[in-house]
Formats: structure tokens, C-alpha cells, sequence
């Protein structure tokens, strides 16, 4: 019985995934299927940022740079031609296995593409060096100090996508093809595949928030919430906090590239719009908005807002919003605007 107490959000979110796909195609709206499923890839980059900042107590603003990486790795490989490697050794090799595909371009000429999978493989490998690197020497600053270091991070990795010609530039790539899993399954923006594709990405929203939800649970949960309470008692308790938080740096690293890959294959491209400083601040203002150790409360949030800018209820004043709502929350709710009103009602019970 507790266990399913423990397990009834995920439960709940999956009910409602369900229920939010019959509603729509019973009612001819399968068009908003499309914004859910972007929203979803949004929200694990939400899940990564909340365990950060809600139990590390890392302020990231860079987390729009490792979505990049990740989008724009994947694509830039599997949109390459590599038909001159096809005839060493490691290109016949992957050739054989499958991992890289021999076809014709629109004018007749072969061409070589490296499959999804090993694209995904490489941007995360890329991923994961990259959060070291970055991680090593920012996370040993507080504060301000740490969140303009992150912030220089994002700076780079957006002017970095933004002048390189082999990631398009200002146009970024475009023509990434679907990204096939298995039974049929693939991840693209074909309308025939929009129910399937709503699915596989609530799928891996409901997979990364048990994974963090198990993780908040454990030994290095509870460690991390030691960390976000008291760092130098933390240590002095004999835990290493410089290797959690550094390790958790590169998970939420990873959650976000996972997401970049996954929407770059399902939109069919990436722009440098999604490096860009602005992406950042949108992430943490939805981790703040919903709690920032409140996992369900930013999920929750996370959905709510992308849905509702993809949407474009927004209009031009997207950003605006967005910079409104961290300012608002961390004003008169910082700690989340569901925390805040379960204060609300206990004070009303008094």
C-alpha cells in the first residue's frame, strides 16, 4: 500500500496523458497533440533543472546550452554525408551493423547517414564531457557567482551554433530525419504518427520523473537534500558534496540533451533560438513557478506554460511573460506557487 502512495502522481500523470488523448481525438482536436508532445521534451529538461536546483541547490541558467548540444549534435550527424567514410574499415563496419545507412540524395548521387541511434550515443557522450568540464570549476561557486558563470556557459553555446557553418548558422539544420525505436515505433513530426509520438514523449517524462523521483528516495537523495540544506554541515557529516553536486550536474546535463534530440528529430530541425539566454530563464522561471523541490509542482507548471506559449496565447509578449513570472515568484512565492497556496489553506484552517 505504500508503495502505490508513493508511485500515485505518476499514476495520476499517466491517467491523465491518457485521458487528455481520448478528449482530443474524440472531439477532432488532434492538433493539439503536437504542442502536448513539444511541451513534454520541454518538461525533462524541467525535471533535470528541478532535482539541481531543488535539491543541490545549483542555479543553472545554462541549461538551454545542453539542450543545443544535444539537438544540434544529433542533427549535424545524422543529416552529414559520410559516403567517403563508408569505404574504410569503421565506416564498413558500421555499415554492416546498421548504424550507418547507404542511400541516394534528390539528385541521384550516393550518400552515407549515420543512424539516430548512434547520433544519440555520440551527442550524449558529448553531453557528459562537456558537464564535467563545465561542472568541475563553476560548481565551486554560490550564489549570483554561479548563476552568471552559467550564464556565460549558455552565451558561448548560443554565439557558438549561431557562427558555425557545419550547424547552419542562423538557419540552423533542417531535414533531420525521423528517429526510428523499435516495433514500427519512430520519433518525427509525421501527422500519421502524432498519437504514437504523443505517447513515447509522456513516456519518457513519466520515465525520467521516476527515475528522479527514486533518486530523491535514496541514500543520494537524501544526501543531496542535506547538501540544499546546509552544505557545510553536509560535509561536515563526512559527505562529499563537491562529487554529488558535480554528478547531479551532469544528469540534469544529460536530461536536457536527451530532450534536445528527441524534439530536433520530432520538429525535423533546430534553430539557435533554443540556445539562447531566454530558453534558460524560461526553464528556471518554470522550476521556480512550480516548486523548486517540488517535482510534480513543476511538471505540472512545465506543461502548463510551454502548452499554453506554443500555443502562442502569448503573442510577442512571450518573454516578457516568462521574465514576469521569475520575478513575480521569487517576490512573494519562492518557494513555488503550489507550496504557496498549501500555506495559504493551512493558514485559513487556523
Amino acid at each position: 500500500m505504500s508503495n502505490i502512495k508513493r508511485y500515485l502522481p505518476l499514476l495520476v500523470i499517466a491517467g491523465l496523458v491518457i485521458g487528455i488523448q481520448l478528449l482530443v481525438t474524440l472531439t477532432g482536436q488532434k492538433f493539439y497533440l503536437t504542442q502536448l508532445t513539444m511541451s513534454a521534451y520541454y518538461t525533462i529538461v524541467i525535471i533535470g533543472l528541478c532535482m539541481l536546483m531543488g535539491y543541490a541547490g545549483q542555479i543553472s541558467l545554462g541549461h538551454a546550452g545542453f539542450f543545443a548540444i544535444g539537438g544540434y549534435v544529433s542533427a549535424a550527424l545524422t543529416t552529414a554525408d559520410f559516403y567517403p567514410l563508408a569505404h574504410s574499415c569503421i565506416g564498413g563496419l558500421l555499415v554492416k551493423i546498421g548504424w550507418m545507412s547507404l542511400g541516394k540524395d534528390p539528385y541521384g548521387a550516393t550518400i552515407a547517414n549515420i543512424n539516430p541511434w548512434l547520433a544519440f550515443f555520440a551527442a550524449i557522450a558529448v553531453t557528459i564531457v562537456i558537464a564535467y568540464l563545465i561542472g568541475m570549476p563553476v560548481l565551486r561557486l554560490k550564489g549570483h557567482y554561479l548563476a552568471m558563470a552559467t550564464l556565460g556557459f549558455g552565451s558561448i553555446i548560443y554565439k557558438f551554433v549561431l557562427g558555425t557553418r557545419v550547424f547552419g548558422g542562423a538557419d540552423g539544420i533542417s531535414n533531420v530525419p525521423a528517429f526510428g525505436l523499435t516495433a514500427g515505433l519512430s520519433v518525427s513530426g509525421s501527422m500519421n504518427a502524432r498519437v504514437s509520438n504523443y505517447y513515447i514523449a509522456w513516456f519518457l517524462v513519466l520515465l525520467a520523473a521516476l527515475l528522479m523521483h527514486n533518486l530523491v528516495n535514496s541514500r543520494a537523495g537524501r544526501a543531496l537534500r542535506s547538501i540544499h540544506g546546509n552544505e557545510e554541515a553536509a560535509a561536515a557529516m563526512g559527505i562529499d558534496t563537491a562529487r554529488y553536486k558535480l554528478n547531479l550536474f551532469v544528469v540534469s546535463a544529460v536530461f536536457a540533451a536527451v530532450a534536445g534530440i528527441f524534439l530536433t528529430h520530432y520538429n525535423g530541425g533546430i534553430g539557435p533560438s533554443e540556445a539562447s539566454i531566454m530558453k534558460s530563464v524560461r526553464y528556471v522561471a518554470i522550476v521556480a513557478m512550480g516548486g523548486m523541490s517540488n517535482l510534480w509542482g513543476a511538471i505540472l507548471a512545465s506543461v502548463t506554460l510551454n502548452f499554453l506559449s506554443l500555443r502562442g496565447y502569448f503573442g510577442s509578449y512571450d518573454e516578457a511573460v516568462f521574465g514576469s513570472i521569475l520575478v513575480l515568484v521569487m517576490l512573494f512565492a519562492p518557494n513555488g506557487i503550489l507550496m504557496k497556496v498549501d500555506w495559504l489553506k493551512r493558514k485559513l484552517k487556523k
